[in-house]
């Protein structure tokens, strides 16, 4: 059971606090936040999303920004509590369309509605976004979505040619447009994160795809879908060779090694022509979650090499090509690489006519950094970082530097190339032709390349 549950900003501001059972101290929330703030245990950077202080167990995941966090002193599932947490998450986006720190404060009256009927005396009700919708009575009241960043997690939508902004998926599924118009609209997200290591020379150790296929409806009738996927797709081992090197717009079957779908989809005709049926439910859901370990392309390549440069001194030499098409380009791409402790100062040299990119020297942990805005398919960038130690190096520098890790995000690019075919509304819905939206987004989730 749940005792309380609070929602801090990343400065520690308590935004919403609902204590459910009296058997946890009120200041728990700030205890949470100075524990997490200054962490240090077991020389781990962040604290993890399950610890213990004095007899009470803390729960958190962040998102957007914000820290959902429920404190118990009973033995519990932690994942139960971490998958209640998102989900109360994604209950909270879909009544307020936008989760920020300024829409819980303008909400808190529907936000504290909503816990009560999802949690009741600690014991969870119900996380439905629907079922809610017969108990939950307050409108939001709407917060300007045009100053939100412009890549998210509702980043760019495209219908054929057409691409739309984010803000298309920031709208509630209870508040009506103005004049009480409803919105017919309905968007697809795949979403697919990879996990890739990679040998000293280059070679595909390990790969690994999950991915996702959310929806989010805005249609009113609950009319049906009809949601088509590749017709060459195949689920469980398959013998041979598959589609061996190939890019992600190649051809040869897509093969999964296992999937599992949403409550409301019917899989009739799906063995034979890979068509999910479905009733969407209001607000935000996966359709389908899976999972892929075939042989893929992958979308960076990254290149590291440490060189000693005399007694105190080495360089430290980074590369990373991007694989995929100059018309693809991805954003917010962070490559870091462990250093040898005896480092005490790092300086950096970059490309010529360098954009858009920074780099830094996290001493506390020895860390390099190097954080690029964007990089265009087809093309290579190079660091070279000139590191000094402390005193002589005695040991393999190589072997005490690495793996370099790396993270970002690709709009408009899978993997995988799984495909939404055609989304198909089983009945049409007043004179207006409903809006279909498809976006797909490839982001990195453990991509690791050994030194």
């Amino acid at each position: 059971m749940i005792s309380q549950f609070f929602i801090l900003s990343q400065r520690g501001d308590n935004i919403v606090f609902r204590d459910y059972r009296g058997e946890v101290q009120k200041g728990s929330a700030e205890i949470f936040f100075r524990k997490v703030k200054f962490w240090e245990d077991g020389g781990m950077e962040e604290a993890p999303p399950v610890f213990n202080v004095d007899d009470v167990n803390y729960f958190h995941v962040k998102v957007v920004g914000l820290l959902f966090v429920a404190t118990t002193r009973v033995n519990i599932s932690p994942s139960f509590v971490l998958e209640l947490l998102q989900r109360i998450a994604r209950v909270i986006k879909d009544y307020l369309g936008i989760l920020n720190e300024d829409s819980l404060r303008k909400n808190f009256v529907l936000v504290y509605e909503l816990l009560d009927e999802v949690i009741d005396f600690g014991y969870v009700q119900t996380t439905s976004t629907e079922l809610l919708k017969s108990y939950v009575f307050n409108e939001p009241l709407v917060v300007d979505a045009a100053h939100l960043p412009a890549l998210g997690p509702a980043a760019i939508f495209t219908q054929g040619t057409k691409r739309m902004p984010g803000i298309a998926v920031t709208k509630s599924v209870v508040a009506t447009e103005p004049g009480g118009r409803k919105r017919e609209e309905i968007f697809v997200d795949i979403i697919e994160k990879i996990s890739i290591t990679f040998s000293s020379s280059g070679y595909i150790l390990t790969s690994e795809i999950d991915g996702t296929i959310q929806m989010k409806s805005y249609l009113t009738g609950n009319p049906e879908i009809r949601l088509a996927l590749n017709e060459d797709l195949a689920i469980g081992n398959v013998q041979g060779p598959v589609y061996g090197y190939r890019s992600s717009s190649g051809s040869g079957p897509v093969i999964l090694d296992d999937c599992n779908f949403h409550e409301s989809v019917r899989l009739d005709s799906f063995d034979m022509d890979k068509t999910l049926s479905l009733i969407p439910p209001d607000g935000e859901f996966p359709v389908m979650n899976y999972r892929m370990t075939q042989e893929f392309k992958p979308p960076f390549r990254i290149n590291a090499v440490i060189e000693e440069a005399g007694s105190l001194k080495a360089e430290v030499i980074l590369k990373v090509h991007a694989e995929f098409a100059s018309s693809i380009t991805a954003n917010t791409i962070k490559v870091q690489m462990p250093l040898p402790k005896c480092t005490t100062r790092v300086s950096f040299e970059m490309e010529p006519g360098a954009l858009g990119q920074t780099t830094d020297f996290k001493e506390a942990n020895k860390r390099l950094e190097w954080i690029l805005k964007k990089i265009v398919g087809g093309y290579e960038h190079t660091l070279r970082a000139k590191l000094t130690f402390s005193q002589e190096s005695h040991g393999n520098i190589t072997k005490e530097s690495g793996p370099v890790s790396m993270t970002f995000t690709i709009p408009m690019y899978n993997v995988s190339r799984l495909q939404v075919k055609y989304l198909q509304i089983a009945k049409k819905i007043g004179t207006h032709e409903p809006h279909r939206w498809v976006r797909y987004v490839t982001q990195a989730n453990s991509y690791v390349a050994r030194i």
